[in-house]
């Protein structure tokens, strides 16, 4: 089998989110760097590719995939079946599925909220309005973490990997977790994790990028 093909950028939280899938499984894997900043995702050999033009990519010996958590679903289910990463059970995977849902529908969108129009449409402050939604997101996470060691129970899962990547992204910006306890002992916890140091060198890069913009933050 030939191996996975992976289209990357490394200040992109999603991207880093299936990466981290990538290095927790251990997986042989040829990365592919498509830089969003420089629109070479709109090259007409990546459009052939994914035409919706999105990062990240896999290409698994011909079978084309996208959306990060989507992709990290799919290599635990084809490659390692029976890791807790992605676990069978129905509950458990419900939770994970929960907590992947809640990563995509509410804490990356507060995020992207803040960074994207920073990054690319001439903004230089972030609002009250939104540093109050990002808490708020945070707030809901410092919970899932109040009875349970990792954010969907007692073993690190693939919604652990997907938030970390998010919430090293916004952290990088300057964003302040401190105080919500659970959640700060979480990332710490984190750093045992494989991928962890990559995921964080991308995570500096994006957060670097959104400061350089601002005239003042968090």
């Amino acid at each position: 089998m030939k191996d996975l093909v992976y289209y990357h950028f490394s200040p992109s939280p999603p991207s880093r989110g299936a990466l981290l899938t990538i290095r927790n499984l251990n997986l042989p894997v040829e990365i592919k760097e498509i830089n969003l900043f420089k629109k070479e995702q709109l090259n007409p050999e990546f459009l052939k590719i994914n035409p919706q033009h999105c990062i990240p990519t896999i290409d698994d010996d011909g079978f084309v995939l996208w959306e990060s958590r989507a992709i990290s679903q799919y290599l635990v289910e084809s490659r390692a079946p029976n890791s807790h990463l992605y676990p069978k059970e129905p509950k458990k995977r419900a939770l994970v599925n929960q907590r992947l849902y809640f990563d995509l529908g509410t804490l990356y969108p507060r995020i992207r909220a803040i960074c994207f129009p920073v990054l690319f449409l001439g903004e230089t402050t972030i609002s009250e309005e939104k540093t109050k939604q990002l808490y708020e997101a945070f707030n809901w996470l410092d919970g899932f973490l109040q009875s349970t060691k990792w954010v969907a129970g007692d073993e690190v899962t693939i919604a652990d990997l997907s938030i970390l990547a998010s919430l090293a992204s916004i952290v990088n910006v300057g964003a302040d977790i401190s105080k919500y306890h659970n959640l700060a002992k979480w990332y710490k916890m984190c750093e045992t994790l494989p991928g962890f140091e990559e995921n964080q060198k991308g995570a500096k890069v994006f957060g670097d990028a959104v400061k350089s913009k601002l005239t003042s933050g968090f």
